[in-house]
């Protein structure tokens, strides 16, 4: 078996294990044949725990927004920071306004993964510059585009014939220079993760933590 079918494969699977489609792993569908999770059958409906139900609800968010543990925690440290309240709300903000997200979110990658790629290639341009880091997070205002040799790569090409997601409502796409181009035109929330979120459950997991 190839290693790209072995990672959609994967895909599938911890989307199956978390009940939930994640958009940001780019395969859609992995819970329309076998909407349970992995090892089990239709028939079967597991118990949860609390700690079950809050640990999912962090899971969804490090896996489709592809992050290492480390990441969300530091990501986590920043959104508490001078104001604790509503740090969730906060930490969506960041983690959708991730350069890498935004070009997931633009519809110029398949996935949050693959706009990793674009980013870290050379491909995304920033208000003009050229900016490599996935984790670059772009403020209100910011003008997110791509390289000429952004816009004619076949990843890219494909993924705009056929978007995963529409475009948000903090976004909007805008034409600079005869080239397509989003622009961050409001500060996002909870309300813009792309799947089933319950943001009190995220909170109730972190509250007697130390992120």
């Amino acid at each position: 078996m190839s290693k790209a079918r072995v990672g959609k494969a994967a895909r599938y699977k911890i989307q199956r294990r978390l009940g939930t489609e994640l958009p940001g792993l780019g395969k859609p569908g992995a819970l329309e044949r076998r909407p349970y999770p992995p090892g089990e059958n239709g028939n079967k409906r597991r118990k949860y725990s609390d700690y079950a139900l809050r640990l999912e609800e962090k899971q969804k968010i490090r896996v489709h927004y592809c992050l290492r543990e480390e990441q969300l925690r530091r990501f986590i440290r920043n959104s508490k920071r001078g104001s604790a309240h509503n740090w969730v709300n906060k930490l969506m903000g960041l983690l959708e306004c991730r350069l890498d997200n935004l070009v997931f979110r633009l519809g110029f990658a398949p996935s949050i993964r693959s706009a990793r790629q674009l980013v870290s290639h050379g491909h995304v341009t920033v208000d003009g510059k050229c900016v490599t880091v996935g984790s670059f997070v772009c403020i209100q205002g910011a003008k997110v585009g791509l390289t000429e040799k952004g816009r004619a790569n076949q990843i890219v090409l494909q993924a705009m014939k056929a978007p995963r997601l529409e475009v948000p409502d903090f976004l909007r796409k805008d034409s600079e220079a005869g080239n397509e181009i989003g622009v961050v035109q409001a500060v996002p929330g909870t309300e813009h993760v792309p799947f089933q979120f319950d943001a009190s459950l995220f909170t109730e997991y972190y509250a007697a933590r130390k992120a």
